[in-house]
């Protein structure tokens, strides 16, 4: 039995959200896609979902598209993630009809079978440069698939100029000020 401390639980309870386990760093919602997971895809395109990200979207997804030659996955009944940025802007302004083209225009209906798998439609494999090994990575609300050999060498890039990165949002988010 998992016994909170009366001002976590009322938090919860508050929260109307359900969690899934409780840790060391308290509580930890059941909708968030965290982590990294290894895959393989088959000659025909077809790779396993990890479990833990089954759990959170379901087996009703939609892949396309994504940016620096990786895909996104959202469950279908979160694709609205996908028009983030664009929704409510005018479908006069290019920015919005190009964006919504490259997500929506790109994207494809999949449904996970018994064994959590699917199969990645060639056009977005081509798109991806998806060879055999695959990585998967949870970021928050949706997921990414990209090729190992891209992740890895995005990665070391990303890994290099974190710190320069963070720092321009910082500064962003100052100018908005």
């Amino acid at each position: 039995m998992v016994v909170l401390p009366l001002d976590s639980l009322i938090k919860v309870v508050q929260n109307g959200k359900k969690w899934s386990k409780v840790g060391n760093d308290g509580p930890e919602r059941q909708d968030m896609l965290i982590g990294q997971y290894d895959g393989k895809t088959d000659v025909k395109g077809r790779t396993a979902f990890p479990k833990k990200f089954r759990a959170v979207l379901g087996d009703k997804l939609i892949i396309t598209l994504g940016y620096e030659n990786s895909l996104i996955v959202v469950s279908e009944k979160g694709w609205k993630a996908l028009l983030e940025g664009t929704e409510g802007k005018p479908f006069i302004q290019s920015e919005t009809r190009e964006t919504q083209r490259f997500l929506l225009g790109g994207a494809s209906n999949v449904e996970l079978d018994s064994k959590g798998r699917f199969i990645i439609p060639s056009y977005l494999r081509n798109f991806a440069k998806i060879k055999t090994d695959v990585v998967f990575l949870g970021l928050s609300r949706y997921v990414e698939i990209w090729d190992r050999q891209l992740w890895e060498e995005y990665r070391a890039s990303l890994e290099k100029n974190i710190d320069r990165i963070s720092q321009r949002l910082v500064e962003k988010e100052k100018d908005k000020e």
